[in-house]
């Protein structure tokens, strides 16, 4: 069991690490098709912050979904598959079906990665003078960033995002981010953070407590993580 677990990390960090290695610049190059990486963690390692329930179903369902769906909708345009930043920074080139699918794929890639077992804390080094001068503290900054999780209407995603040397909170509804071409300019920029606010992200165990499940995300944030993100 335990060498299983050990195969499953290796794997996950290896496979993830396209996203991981380069936030801000991916190899443009086109690939064969997009795959579900696998987490670099087990269901139950966010208990008891993230279900065991929520995550076999967010990521094994609706996750696998989107990579399925891409898949198809660029099939049926006869072009090849950029990379998946790519893919975000020229969406506007491309239908409905690949923008949605498309964007919950590069979303949720970059999301079970900002997350990890026994997180959350404060981040340390440049982020946390980057927060503290952008919001004053970091607490008013996780203020902010839940204010702006609750306040997206219906299904869409809360992000903090690094535009040059200023930090920004921002959120987009359904599938869209930051990084794609289609989103207003001043709301574009290297996504950080995020959080989804699908109610499939927290509705089993918080029904319709929107803002017990941000409290819940902040206990599992990989801080290490998303401080490598700035470019």
């Amino acid at each position: 069991m335990k060498h299983n677990r050990r195969l499953f990390l290796k794997k996950g960090v290896a496979v993830a690490g396209a996203l991981y290695l380069k936030p801000w610049q991916l190899n443009a190059q086109t690939i064969s098709e997009y795959t579900l990486a696998p987490l670099p963690y087990a269901f139950s390692d966010l208990e008891p912050h993230i279900d065991t329930k929520t995550m076999e179903l967010h990521y094994g369902k609706h996750h696998q979904a989107y990579v399925t769906q891409l898949n198809k909708a660029l099939a049926n345009t006869g072009k090849p598959a950029p990379s998946l930043d790519n893919l975000m920074q020229t969406i506007s080139k491309y239908g409905v079906a690949v923008r949605n699918n498309g964007g919950g794929h590069f979303n949720h890639t970059l999301f079970w990665q900002m997350m990890q077992p026994n997180g959350g804390g404060q981040p340390q080094g440049k982020l946390a003078d980057m927060i503290t001068l952008q919001f004053g503290s970091f607490e008013k900054f996780k203020q902010a960033f839940k204010t702006a999780a609750l306040s997206q209407f219906g299904s869409g995603w809360a992000w903090l995002i690094q535009q040059r040397d200023t930090l920004k909170i921002t959120t987009t509804p359904n599938q869209d981010n930051p990084r794609m071409d289609v989103v207003v300019k001043s709301e574009q920029g290297n996504p950080l953070l995020c959080i989804d606010v699908w109610e499939h992200a927290y509705y089993l165990k918080h029904q319709n407590m929107r803002a017990n499940y941000i409290d819940a995300f902040f206990n599992v944030v990989n801080w290490n993580f998303i401080s490598k993100r700035l470019s």
